[in-house]
């Protein structure tokens, strides 16, 4: 099932692992050497180092010269040519089909957000359509909605995780950053961060994949594209993070947080996709009812309120 031109070429990788170059675009996994540099390589690399033969259903005697499986035993699989497997690793295979596509991600056993990743990896940004910058609003009946959750801390998230809308409750409780404005912008800018959340790495880690799914299902949106590019240049956490090739991917559960006038607070986590918004999400902090988690909450809302009075 080659789309490529009709090689012959079936030989066995002779060549080293180490790549075609070093990365070193911006928090966007570039990489110098052959073809596009778009990293398109070193993710073909990385995801065939993780399988072994057995996995694949393939025999294997004897010392191995690579880890995982063989760039000859990838092309087998996906039905191509060793050679025309070279060249996309090489980088210098401009125009891949997508069945050519679909068919490498299943012989390297890519998941979902993977196999869209190779995608937008394979796709040259010349051919892909510009999209425009997004304007996202919060409909008002969601705002209405939220802002009746006097006892739960809830808001509106966009799609590059821009905080859109909060209520009183959620404001309160992020009181302590600068600004309220992104998730990921909070969690590696603002060093409250530090303090206010119990396990960081796991919110960063979290954070960060999500981005990763946005970004792979839209890589040329504008916000996405700025966002990484700013957390690159002022974050050097963030731009490892960014990097790599694989991130683990905490579930959606308790979060433990420290807020400065109630102490500690262990929040169950809940995040809803607005229907009527795509790429907008409802997300929803709540205590254990009779918990000190939700005493703390409840002094936190009259502490809100009693400064809200002041003020006017």
């Amino acid at each position: 099932m080659d789309d490529s031109h009709p090689d012959t070429d079936t030989g066995t990788d002779t060549s080293t692992d180490a790549g075609t170059g070093t990365g070193t675009g911006i928090g966007t996994g570039m990489e110098t050497g052959t073809g596009t540099g778009t990293g398109l390589g070193r993710f073909l690399r990385s995801r065939r180092a993780r399988l072994s033969p057995a996995d694949v259903g393939i025999s294997s005697h004897g010392r191995r010269r690579v880890p995982g499986l063989r760039r000859d035993e990838v092309a087998a699989l996906a039905g191509v040519s060793t050679s025309y497997y070279a060249r996309l690793e090489q980088e210098r295979e401009v125009s891949p089909s997508r069945r050519v596509l679909d068919a490498v991600a299943r012989a390297l056993r890519l998941g979902e957000q993977d196999t869209r990743r190779l995608h937008g990896l394979a796709t040259p940004a010349g051919r892909r359509t510009k999209a425009p910058a997004r304007v996202e609003r919060v409909a008002p009946h969601l705002r209405e909605l939220i802002d009746g959750w006097t006892g739960t801390p809830a808001f509106v998230i966009g799609h590059a995780q821009d905080i859109l809308a909060t209520n009183a409750l959620a404001d309160a409780l992020y009181a302590d950053f600068d600004r309220c404005d992104n998730v990921l912008r909070m969690l590696f800018l603002d060093p409250a961060a530090r303090t206010f959340h119990r396990d960081t790495e796991r919110a960063k880690y979290r954070a960060v994949s999500d981005l990763r799914q946005t970004a792979a299902a839209t890589p040329d949106d504008p916000r996405v594209l700025h966002l990484v590019g700013e957390l690159s240049v002022r974050s050097g956490e963030f731009r490892s993070l960014w990097a790599r090739d694989h991130i683990p991917v905490p579930p959606y559960e308790v979060q433990r947080m420290y807020h400065l006038a109630v102490g500690v607070l262990e929040l169950r986590h809940e995040a809803f996709a607005v229907r009527s918004a795509p790429g907008q999400q409802l997300v929803v902090l709540q205590a254990e009812p009779g918990s000190p988690s939700a005493d703390a909450l409840a002094l936190l809302g009259s502490l809100g309120a009693r400064g809200r009075a002041t003020d006017t």
